[in-house]
């Protein structure tokens, strides 16, 4: 049964690795022909902040001034005095802040701007708590975690991104992307066998029809992908097809549960079948798919709660709109959110029986 799973695991890596040699970015990423505004670090010294006056809404810094000192300037003392940010969202410092500053330049005077805090030493922090958790628990399979984690982000830095700014299809390159995250993470964090290989074909049957619903839906709906300025600035900057990225954004959010579910089906078949070897295909695959009903139910309520998570301020608007429910949702910024939860929460059903009947055919073959 190795050897069969073998020959159909063996074409699907060389057709993994035949398409990262030819839409692999080595040409680098082209030139868009904007240049990004040079950020320098800076600590606040002072804030020197009054009412602001009648007429001028009232901020949170306030108005005023702030003494700041460029990083590059620290061993010389020089500080330098700027205008306290101001309008939605803008950073609200305080004295002794760390923070970034955009240097300009105004009828040849320079000028500086503070545009957002540094948050690099809490975003090293975090990370080393997280690493410490994941390898006190989880030990040798915690390294292991830790190896895929960083093969997935590799892989997305260097190959999917990249490769979608140098211009190609965003879908294709989400499909080899996403069969080579499978590929590699999977067989790196649990090992080369047959349970993980029944649990690799799972995920990319499951991700194929992910693939499949988000273009019909997407493209049935007239979704164009572009619903914010971060998009936009994609799109214009760099010409991104914004409809192909939007589906490649569904597959690869997807693919994260995906390979959860099928781990974990692939495992209880393979457990349920050395409990009970003389069960037949039926039992064997209804008492899986049972656990697995339990298991689907978790998930796609943590799916629902994560998109609802990440798309609060939707969640908002709808509530406090007095429109109807349905002129709300039709509307792109949220009918594309009820898209993504919609299609990665439909795969993630479909790979719970995908896996099962995989792992349950494997496993009578096996006997």
């Amino acid at each position: 049964m190795q050897r069969l799973a073998l020959m159909v695991i063996v074409p699907l890596a060389l057709l993994t690795l035949m398409g990262l040699a030819l839409l692999w970015p080595f040409s680098g990423i082209p030139d868009s022909g904007y240049a990004p505004a040079e950020q320098q670090g800076a600590r606040v010294i002072s804030v020197n902040s009054k009412p602001c006056a009648d007429g001028i809404e009232q901020e949170p810094n306030g108005c005023g001034t702030a003494t700041i000192e460029l990083d590059k300037d620290a061993e010389i003392g020089k500080s330098l005095e700027v205008e306290l940010p101001s309008g939605p969202g803008e950073p609200v410092i305080s004295a002794g802040d760390r923070v970034w500053v955009i240097s300009g330049d105004a009828l040849g005077e320079e000028t500086h701007t503070i545009v957002d805090h540094q948050r690099a030493n809490y975003l090293w922090i975090l990370c080393l708590a997280f690493v410490l958790a994941l390898l006190a628990f989880g030990r040798w399979r915690g390294i292991t975690a830790l190896v895929g984690l960083a093969a997935t982000f590799l892989m997305l830095l260097f190959f999917v991104v990249p490769a979608i700014l140098a211009g190609e299809s965003p879908i294709l390159v989400a499909v080899v992307g996403t069969s080579a995250i499978a590929l590699t993470v999977l067989y790196l964090t649990h090992g080369f066998s047959l349970t993980t290989t029944i649990a690799v074909l799972g995920t990319l049957g499951a991700l194929v029809l992910t693939g499949l619903l988000a273009l019909l839906f997407v493209g049935a709906m007239h979704l164009s992908g572009i619903t914010d300025d971060v998009a936009q600035s994609v799109y214009v900057t760099h010409g991104v097809n914004m409809q192909g990225l939007l589906i490649a954004a569904i597959m690869i959010g997807s693919l994260g549960v995906l390979d959860d579910v099928t781990v974990t089906q692939s495992a209880t078949v393979a457990e349920l079948a050395h409990a009970n070897p003389e069960s037949s295909f039926g039992e064997l695959y209804g008492a899986a798919s049972r656990i697995g009903r339990a298991h689907i139910g978790s998930v796609v309520n943590t799916i629902i709660l994560a998109y609802a998570g990440s798309s609060l301020p939707l969640l908002v608007v709808i509530v406090a709109d007095n429109s109807s429910f349905g002129s709300i949702a039709s509307t792109q910024l949220i009918a594309q959110e009820i898209v993504r939860s919609g299609v990665a929460t439909i795969g993630l059903i479909a790979a719970v029986p995908i896996t099962t009947a995989l792992a349950t055919w494997a496993a009578r073959r096996s006997r």
